[in-house]
């Protein structure tokens, strides 16, 4: 019997890697990239092919939503503003009432909204995605009642006999369990990509840096990719 058709979101970070290993458990996989104008769109862009080709994806989706860029309000799309030093004491430790620079306003609306169309057409049931709540940079469409409403989004605004539903396998993991379930998935993590502002070697200093190192760290587990500095986040 064949399996049943999911769109995975790949960004090419730790997160939809691990998201796409459970995913290829299950689910016959249609990966879905978006380049938005981030700083390191480049490197992403090769990561999510990586990814793709380490799990024999075919059916691949690269949709432009430079749109964000346009709009800015982003230290990821606008150069004018500075990507932040990772703080440990705010990163970890708070419970993140302040909305990092790095939140690109309402990214992921839009590219659930991309993916929604494209499972409609392919005949997906499933949309999967990366997002992590509780360990995370706290932007705000990261949480899971952002995903359950947008799930009655879903069901109001496609053909009735439609049924498509988010699954974020992750959401309530610390990061530093994701890299455990990813070992055990045999996640390919030397493919993928995390840093905020480099595309040779990761900074090793930006939140998202900041925050895959102090999971690894904790873990146990050498982070794979090349970092400038590897400061000790735990």
């Amino acid at each position: 019997m064949s399996k049943p058709r999911a769109v995975v979101l790949v960004s090419g970070g730790m997160d939809s890697c691990v998201t796409a290993a459970i995913a290829h458990l299950q689910y016959n996989c249609a990966f879905l990239h978006v380049n938005y104008g981030q700083r390191t769109e480049r490197r992403e862009l090769k990561a999510f092919h990586a990814l793709a080709d380490y799990y024999g994806v075919e059916h691949r989706l690269i949709a432009d939503l430079t749109h964000l860029k346009s709009i800015g309000g982003s230290s990821l799309t606008d150069i004018s503003m500075k990507v932040a030093t990772a703080d440990p004491e705010t990163l970890f430790h708070s419970k993140h009432n302040d909305i990092p620079t790095s939140y690109v306003p309402f990214r992921n609306a839009n590219i659930l909204s991309v993916a929604v169309s494209w499972a409609e057409v392919v005949g997906a049931e499933q949309i999967f995605i990366g997002a992590v709540e509780e360990d995370s940079s706290g932007y705000p469409d990261c949480r899971k009642e952002f995903y359950d409403a947008f799930n009655s989004v879903i069901r109001l605004g496609t053909k009735p006999e439609t049924t498509i539903s988010i699954n974020t396998p992750v959401i309530q993991l610390k990061k530093s369990e994701i890299v455990q379930r990813g070992m055990e998935l045999h996640a390919p993590f030397h493919l993928t990509w995390s840093c905020y502002t480099n595309e040779d070697r990761a900074c090793g200093v930006c939140d998202s840096c900041a925050l895959r190192l102090r999971a690894f760290q904790i873990a146990g587990i050498e982070d794979p990719i090349p970092y400038i500095l590897k400061p000790d986040y735990r």
